[in-house]
Order: structure tokens, then C-alpha cells, then sequence
């Protein structure tokens, strides 16, 4: 696991797990505003940012990945927050390493099966001729017809870079696509009991945790707390930054 980005050396060691498509780069803002209080540490999961490519890919090893990557840095135990799909690492470290883990945050997603197969993304992305591509605005013109929101086009976008003229993917795309339903599923946890304190932050203007989601968790996280950002969608920590690191410090404070 690389770009891994160290922010203080105090305080109480807190990693941050990045969504799908995402990466660490994604949060560095944030991340140089909770290292005023702890430790923070951001990651980049497998087939994702400068981390490795594996030809598998599923919450298990990706929780294994950190407690591996908590292993080398010698860290016995941390607070843990992951957004979307790093929601749902940080759900599954708490379960399978409870000892590992202090208190949980989780943005805007519920240990809960989607319906998202993400492919009106990427075989428009797997189409894409890489090699006739001459910077990041043409390809973004090239993605324009087949994904019509320009925010999710340039964050995408991050992805893609250029070495010695030559245009590659940070993403696993085939590995993600093949194992999207991994992905988009989660583990029956009919008979999980998660002890710790946790955090869930769901945005107003966001579906991902209804109130039956909200009822399922706190069937099995023996300590949840719910707050809502209002006129915040599934990206809740770009949209509504400031009221998102004072929900967190909050409650990671307590």
C-alpha cells in the first residue's frame, strides 16, 4: 500500500480511507485540518491511487491491506474514518479487528448491499484510446457525451496522469468493474455487534443511509451516533467541509 501521508506525529493516530475512484489526494485538505488534534494518517486502498494493482478485491483483504499497512507504522490502535466505500472498510477493520480500533466514523454509507454497477462509468473509460491522448482536457472532451456531469468527469479525472507523454490509469478499471458486485455488496452482519463508538454522517441530500438503513445500524453498532449535513450530497466532506471536521472533532473529542 503506498502514498501514504503522515500530517503530525501526536496525538492519537486517526486513518483516513478514501471512496471509490478516489484516493488519498482526495482528502489532504481535510487531513492537514484533523492533524491539528491527531496523527493522521491517508491511504490508498488496493487498484486505487499509487497503491499496488491486484487481480482481487473485496472488503476482507482490503481491511487486511490497513491492518497490515498499521503493522508496519507500528501502530497498535487508531480512530478510523472512511467515506462510501472506505466507509465500509472501516465497518469491516471494527468487525474482524476490534481490538485494532478505538472509535469509527463513517460518511455517508450503510453496511448494506447497492444496486450501483458504475458501467455507464467505466466502459466509457475502457473505450477510451489512451495512447492518442494528448492531455487531461481532451480526454474529459472525450468523456463528455457518454458522462454528462463535469463534476464526476474531472474527479475521475484525477486518475488519469502522464508520464513521458504517455497516458495511464492510477485505477484498476478491469479489476474494479469485474469486482463491482464485491464492491457495491456487503457482508450479511446478522451477526455482527460492534462495540465501538461510532460516527455515521450522512448527507441531507443524499439516499445512501435512509432510515431503514439507520435502523440496521443501530441493531449492530452497539454505540451509534447519526449526524445529518443538510444540503450536502454523497460527497458530504467536499460539500460541507467545515461543518464535517467540526462533526467529527466532536466526536472523536468526546
Amino acid at each position: 500500500m503506498h502514498q501514504i501521508l503522515n500530517f503530525t506525529r501526536q496525538g492519537q493516530p486517526f486513518i483516513i480511507i478514501h471512496g471509490l475512484f478516489g484516493s488519498s489526494r482526495n482528502w489532504q485538505g481535510l487531513a492537514k485540518q484533523f492533524a491539528v488534534h491527531y496523527d493522521v494518517i491517508t491511504l490508498d486502498l488496493r487498484n486505487h491511487g499509487d497503491s499496488f494493482h491486484a487481480d482481487s478485491m473485496d472488503y476482507p483483504l482490503m481491511a487486511a491491506d490497513v491492518i497490515a499497512l498499521m503493522d508496519q507504522l507500528q501502530l497498535d490502535q487508531a480512530y478510523v474514518l472512511g467515506h462510501s466505500m472506505g466507509g465500509k472498510v472501516a465497518m469491516t477493520l471494527c468487525h474482524e479487528y476490534p481490538q485494532r480500533f478505538d472509535k469509527l466514523v463513517v460518511a455517508d454509507i450503510a453496511p448494506v448491499s447497492y444496486s450501483h454497477d458504475y458501467d455507464d462509468i467505466i466502459l466509457p473509460i475502457l473505450q477510451m484510446d489512451l495512447a492518442n491522448l494528448a492531455n487531461r482536457q481532451q480526454a474529459d472532451q472525450s468523456l463528455a457525451s457518454s458522462i454528462a456531469d463535469q463534476r464526476i468527469r474531472l474527479f475521475l479525472l484525477q486518475n488519469l496522469v502522464f508520464e513521458q507523454g504517455q497516458a495511464h490509469w492510477m485505477l484498476n478499471w478491469p479489476v474494479l468493474q469485474r469486482f463491482m458486485p464485491q464492491i457495491t455488496g456487503f457482508a450479511d452482519i446478522s451477526d455482527w455487534h460492534v462495540p465501538h463508538p461510532s460516527l455515521f454522517i450522512r448527507g441531507g441530500l443524499s439516499d445512501y443511509v435512509d432510515e431503514r438503513a439507520w435502523q440496521l445500524i443501530q441493531q449492530h453498532f452497539e454505540q451509534a451516533e447519526l449526524v445529518t449535513l443538510p444540503q450536502a450530497g454523497h460527497w458530504l466532506h467536499a460539500d460541507k467541509p467545515e461543518a464535517f471536521v467540526d462533526a467529527v472533532v466532536a466526536f472523536l473529542g468526546k
